[in-house]
């Protein structure tokens, strides 16, 4: 990987909860730097600027407009993703932005479009897959540590973010969903594990009218549930392995790995896909016991905004890993499931990405 000369100067559009665990993971960024933020709420990027050194509170507008911004961070609600991507790139700005890359894919393609037409590089989260816990899985399957890999099952369950969010309202309803929220986790680490996705088959089911708020100022009160709360479907990768995937906001809880992945020769125990780190584990066709592989790739102690990092020190010809055509793929991959689910027909994919290189175990250091 290249680097740059100079640190790659952001610009934060979206002061909400999530810029929170950006601003814990800067500090370590040595190829990035913060320098302005902007919400529409003036007041929420007043007190982000008042609290980091250095770091300008401008409007929307402002900040788009200003010639050290060199990448747009993209922290603005799913609904406008699309629409900040869109100026950002027409300001001639890099995108990164959180997930997922659009609300929808046929918005999510003209961003793709408009940055492949202005030659600016386009990141996306999740790039959890960047740390260390995906990453070691990673390399174990590209080791050969379980042969030939022929499937893998990822599953996420719990009985609904109303239990502990005020306000949980837009999980349920179209574009929420325990696959649109929580997927783009499991199938962008899929991705990254085996590889881009030929087609799938689904199903799903809606359990429940209501919900009840169980936290904040709303507790106790019903909202509606318009979307289905259980998603279970079949990916089949371009390699031909096939992942099973259960995402749900019915279920208690799960006894079973977050993610597991099988070859002829070997499983691995991947860790939770929303966090950077955690333990891979390695049974061995004929052995009796998993052995805790060592830590072995990926970047070390990372948070939310490493894929910021890897896209600032990838040379300028070469996708990031957390790209924005990745991301668009997991979309596609989640829409079609979707669609399978409701029409009881498999889906053709009609996307597809590269298959991101592994990290190498990467030390973050704190910027000079």
């Amino acid at each position: 990987m290249g680097k740059p000369v100079e640190p790659l100067n952001v610009g934060i559009v979206g002061c909400g909860f999530i810029i929170g665990a950006y601003l814990e993971t800067f500090p370590k960024l040595d190829a990035v730097r913060l320098v302005a933020v902007a919400d529409l709420d003036r007041s929420r990027a007043d007190a982000v600027a008042a609290e980091n050194p250095g770091v300008r509170s401008l409007s929307v507008d402002e900040l788009m407009a200003d010639d050290e911004v060199q990448l747009v961070l993209n922290l603005t609600i799913p609904a406008a993703h699309a629409q900040v991507a869109l100026q950002a790139i027409s300001a001639g700005k890099l995108v990164y932005g959180e997930k997922p890359l659009a609300a929808d894919s046929e918005q999510a393609a003209a961003v793709l479009a408009a940055a492949a037409e202005a030659g600016l590089t386009l990141g996306c989260a999740p790039d959890t897959v960047l740390g260390t816990g995906i990453q070691t899985a990673r390399r174990a399957i590209d080791d050969g540590l379980i042969g030939r890999p022929i499937s893998a099952t990822a599953t996420m369950v719990t009985p609904g973010h109303e239990r502990w969010h005020p306000n949980p309202d837009f999980y349920y309803l179209p574009g929420g969903g325990p696959l649109l929220d929580m997927g783009p986790y499991y199938v962008s680490t899929l991705i990254n594990l085996l590889g881009p996705v030929a087609s799938v088959i689904g199903a799903a089911s809606h359990t429940r009218g209501t919900r009840t708020i169980g936290s904040g100022p709303r507790e106790g009160e019903a909202i509606p549930v318009t979307t289905d709360t259980h998603v279970t479907g079949v990916l089949v990768h371009e390699s031909g392995a096939l992942s099973t995937l259960v995402m749900s906001f019915d279920a208690v809880a799960t006894r079973s790995a977050n993610i597991e992945v099988h070859g002829e020769t070997g499983s691995l125990i991947v860790p939770d896909p929303n966090r950077f780190d955690g333990d891979v584990e390695l049974r061995a066709l004929g052995s009796t016991e998993w052995e805790t592989l060592p830590t072995s790739a990926g970047y070390v102690d990372a948070g939310r905004g490493v894929g910021i990092q890897d896209l600032a020190v990838t040379e300028t010809d070469t996708e990031p890993r957390a790209s924005g055509q990745l991301a668009f793929h997991a979309l596609d991959v989640m829409e079609s499931l979707l669609r399978s689910a409701h029409s009881g027909q498999s889906v053709v994919i009609e996307s597809t990405c590269n298959r991101p290189a592994v990290v190498p175990l990467t030390e973050l250091s704190v910027r000079a």
